[in-house]
């Protein structure tokens, strides 16, 4: 169920997507809340860290848990721009978030309803309530531009 807040959330999460941009990372970005205050922010930084784990969920998730002083993330909801994937998806339910809200989704690698749907597999321990869709034309085309960009780079002839 949306919440009345989500859509703010989930912008806060949309400009740190464009912020990945500066360094050529695909543009997710992520936001963890408690009590509704952002209390972590990631946005992807894979290939400015050199780490194949660099997700916006992940940093935002590591970030959370170390302000909380805890890994179990409880009482907090993450806002992110894309479907996660599977170890995003493990990481959430690992972290025992209650909530998940994402905006646009990932036929090719989302793991929370696409591919499969880890934070709701009845055989875990802990599920996790879904919103999904918020923002999602706006979260879906800054993916697009971004993927159209580098194929007409990757294209385009040499000078």
């Amino acid at each position: 169920m949306e919440h009345t807040s989500d859509a703010g959330f989930m912008k806060q999460a949309l400009a740190l997507a464009r912020r990945a941009l500066a360094h050529a990372d695909v543009p997710v970005g992520a936001v963890v809340v408690k009590n509704g205050v952002v209390i972590a922010r990631g946005r992807n930084a894979r290939e400015r860290d050199h780490d194949p784990t660099a997700h916006a969920e992940i940093l935002a998730i590591r970030k959370a848990a170390k302000k909380l002083g805890s890994w179990r993330l409880d009482g907090c909801t993450l806002y992110v721009t894309l479907e996660p994937c599977a170890m995003c998806a493990g990481a959430i339910v690992l972290a025992r978030l209650p909530r998940l809200v994402y905006g646009a989704s990932d036929p090719k690698a989302g793991f929370v309803g696409s591919l499969g749907d880890l934070v709701r597999h009845p055989r875990l321990n802990h599920r996790v309530d879904v919103t999904k869709g918020v923002l999602a034309a706006e979260c879906g085309r800054i993916l697009v531009e971004f993927f159209r960009e580098r194929r007409a780079e990757k294209t385009s002839p040499p000078l």
